[in-house]
């Protein structure tokens, strides 16, 4: 599969898993964090499609378009695996990481912390969106929705 196929399929699998879960983030009061804010796609329709709910995107530094930048008080800059710790408790409804690098040495990094930080943020049934597997005892993996190939993208909720 060339690159770009992959990519659209990663996208593809985001977007239908995040409207797929709009009904149970619904359920759990809480912000909505986004941890890899980029050019602001995803912060774009995730404020599209929870509207009147915080959501604090998370990147080393700002380049999304500026209709797609949240307001100074919810955009949180610098290193996330260190940003990310003043949020543990805070009780989210939603939590997305898309982080991954395709690098597996540098993943593999990433994910000595990224379970254990999805974890911490989440409020109890809180739901867990990731493009990297989120291996971490309170998170239990839920079935993705149909059409979306096992291992493209991770979905799970907060016991």
């Amino acid at each position: 599969m060339s690159r770009l196929d992959s990519f659209i399929r990663r996208l593809t699998a985001q977007r239908d898993i995040l409207n797929s879960i709009i009904d149970l983030v619904g359920e759990t009061p809480g912000p909505v964090l986004e941890f890899g804010l980029g050019n602001g796609r995803t912060y774009d329709h995730l404020r599209e499609n929870f509207p009147g709910r915080r959501i604090v995107a998370f990147d080393w530094e700002v380049r999304s378009y500026s209709a797609s930048t949240p307001e100074a008080q919810d955009m949180v800059t610098g290193n996330i695996r260190e940003s990310g710790q003043a949020f543990v408790g805070i009780g989210a409804a939603l939590a997305h990481a898309d982080i991954g690098t395709g690098h597996d040495e540098i993943d593999a990094v990433t994910l000595t912390w990224l379970p254990q930080l999805m974890a911490g943020v989440l409020a109890h049934n809180g739901i867990a969106v990731s493009g990297l597997p989120l291996e971490h005892p309170e998170l239990m993996a839920l079935p993705l929705p149909e059409g979306i190939k096992e291992g493209r993208y991770f979905l799970y909720r907060r016991t």
